[in-house]
């Protein structure tokens, strides 16, 4: 998928393991009954484990296009009022940029 983070990633560790989270834009254009051009944005959650993790940390920021592959996994859990629930992500596999880096993105990656 193509899209771009409404967010800068999330990032927690645990032991030596980092995770890292974020939500993914995507937008599909279409025309509707009334022939007008409309655009739907769909939200992903994306979570990325390891050292895939470590890379987003460095570099994916909030806006930056980037194309993303991986597998969709669906949790199921109870909620407090034991109503089933279910909550889906994609398990980042590989992803790349497609714009640039701006300066301050090179320099945030070098810390």
């Amino acid at each position: 998928m193509i899209g771009r983070p409404g967010m800068d990633p999330e990032i927690k560790t645990y032991g030596d393991r980092k995770i890292a989270r974020f939500t993914l834009a995507t937008n599909e254009r279409h025309y509707n009954d009334k022939k007008e051009l409309v655009t739907e944005t769909e939200w992903h959650n994306i979570l990325a484990l390891g050292r895939t993790a470590e890379i987003v940390e460095k570099i994916v920021r909030k806006g930056r296009l980037m194309a993303i592959e991986g597998k969709i996994q669906t949790h199921q859990y109870e909620d407090k009022d034991k109503i089933k629930r279910y909550f889906t992500e994609i398990l980042v596999d590989e992803f790349m940029l497609i714009d640039k880096m701006s300066n301050d993105d090179e320099q945030k990656g070098d810390e």
